[in-house]
């Protein structure tokens, strides 16, 4: 189905820092690209959170009908210790510390990096490239840049003239900063510098003896810019202009700049129609960082092995947490924030395990075309995933009216009812319903309906101290019972 024709989506672009109208340059077809991982260590949570709002900006226009290639890289080599084009690449240092090749890093953080965002039910892209794979690729831009007098070699390095290019383009149109103002808060150059300009970027840098990563080129053994790859990678598989370009909110300068000066020098173009940035994730208030000990990683949720939190969380409740922010939102992880989430979770699979077995009459007290459409506008307000769980847990409120007989629906309504919440929640929000997933499903019900029927006795009997004890001492479990007309019920918390 080609909703996007019904739909009418804006999205908050970066470059214009206004939200637009999204109209895709080739009807009905996206090309999205964002930026991926250096997998020099662990993956860690904010970087999660970038790719799960992508991920989610990518199931969205899936669901509208769009077909969309969706590529995210994995930064494989380049990727200095600083922007200031100074240390050493990150992947070679990790591997002299450990005593091992640098695509043995490489492997090594790329699995893990994969095995996270599985946990988190991540799509996978429709493209993955990687640095090492497109050299030659990145040589045959530099060439280009370099004869367009953009660029220029120093003893086997090549740069980016950034004071030559802005003379016709804008360098700094995306971040908002002008070169005037960021020369005048800039050091001068020492004799030892090789740039011409401290804002120019290294597009190659040479490769000093000790320096393992290195491949041939007309300038001499080196290895390429960190900003040229993505430059590279996206024009080849989106074209010199396409749709989308995510990341999070910290490469929006110097990467992203950095990506558009490269890609206006060499084609003459502005690669990209619609920027989109994601924000910030903190822990308890503050910065995640390793060297305050404020820092925690996705498996540290998950198994509870860490000083942070109270408990270990799943993988489909850190997913709904993410969620309930606004992806341009600053969001807070604490042990109160994921407790509350984990119970939203819990409610919102509760309905959803309801909705399908609800009792029907010949009228509806719930507008449920009304309320499908809420979704959508939710959605198409630059995909604002909060106020569309808002909606959702409308819809709870809804099923709960009806399964108790305080409200009632039509079977169509139940129908439509129960596909939107389930695209929605499955499809576009991409939060799993571990009730249907858990193995351990059977036999929980199992042991639930063996208690509710001692319960009964107990309360036939009226043996109220033993019906009052399951109830209660099951209530501090997570596990509510209910008692309705049609029998005893229970729900997770």
């Amino acid at each position: 189905m080609q909703l996007y024709k019904d739909q009418h989506l804006r999205i908050h672009n970066s470059l214009s820092g206004q939200k637009q109208l999204f109209e895709p340059i080739n009807e009905g077809h996206v090309g999205m690209y964002v930026c991926g991982p250096t997998v020099y260590s662990n993956v860690h949570l904010g970087n999660c959170r970038t790719f799960m709002s992508f991920d989610m900006i990518f199931r969205y226009l899936k669901h509208l009908g769009y077909k969309v290639r969706y590529v995210r890289n994995i930064t494989d080599a380049g990727h200095l210790e600083n922007d200031a084009d100074e240390g050493e690449d990150k992947i070679a240092k990790k591997a002299k510390l450990e005593q091992i090749e640098p695509m043995e890093v490489v492997q090594r953080y790329t699995v893990d990096f994969h095995n996270t965002i599985q946990k988190l039910n991540l799509l996978p892209p429709s493209i993955e490239p990687t640095a090492t794979g497109h050299i030659i690729e990145q040589i045959e831009i530099i060439k280009e840049i370099i004869e367009k007098g953009i660029a220029y070699e120093v003893n086997g390095s090549v740069y980016f003239d950034v004071v030559k290019f802005n003379e016709d383009h804008d360098y700094g149109k995306l971040s908002g900063r002008k070169l005037e103002d960021m020369i005048t808060n800039t050091r001068e150059l020492t004799a030892q510098d090789e740039k011409r300009n401290p804002q120019d970027f290294a597009l190659w840098k040479k490769a000093e003896p000790q320096h393992i990563m290195r491949w041939p080129s007309p300038w001499g053994d080196g290895f390429p810019g960190w900003h040229l790859e993505c430059t590279a990678m996206s024009t080849k598989y989106l074209g010199e202009t396409f749709d989308i370009h995510g990341g999070g909110m910290d490469l929006k300068f110097p990467h992203h700049e950095c990506e558009i000066a490269q890609a206006e020098a060499s084609t003459g173009k502005s690669p990209v129609k619609y920027w989109l940035h994601a924000n910030m994730l903190t822990l308890n208030g503050k910065k995640m960082s390793k060297s305050t000990d404020n820092n925690i990683y996705p498996a540290e949720i998950f198994s509870g092995d860490n000083n942070i939190l109270s408990k270990p969380y799943t993988p489909a409740v850190v997913r709904f947490f993410m969620m309930q922010a606004h992806y341009t939102s600053i969001l807070d992880l604490s042990d109160d924030a994921l407790l509350a989430s984990e119970k939203g979770y819990h409610r919102l699979m509760d309905a959803l395990d309801n909705v399908d077995n609800l009792p029907t009459s010949s009228s509806s007290d719930f507008d449920v075309a009304a309320w499908k459409q809420k979704c959508y506008d939710a959605m198409n307000d630059d995909f604002n995933s909060p106020i569309l769980i808002a909606q959702l847990f409308d819809a709870v409120k809804n099923i709960n009216l009806i399964k108790e007989g305080k409200s009632s629906i039509t079977e169509a309504d139940k129908n439509e009812l129960s596909t939107t919440m389930k695209a929605f929640v499955y499809d576009v929000l991409g939060i799993e319903n571990q009730s249907l997933a858990n193995d351990d499903s059977a036999a929980l019900n199992g042991v639930m309906e063996l208690l509710i029927q001692i319960r009964n006795e107990a309360r036939a009997n009226k043996d109220f101290a033993t019906s009052d004890k399951i109830r209660d001492e099951l209530n501090a479990l997570g596990i509510q019972i209910k008692d309705g007309k049609d029998g005893t019920t229970f729900s997770l918390n």
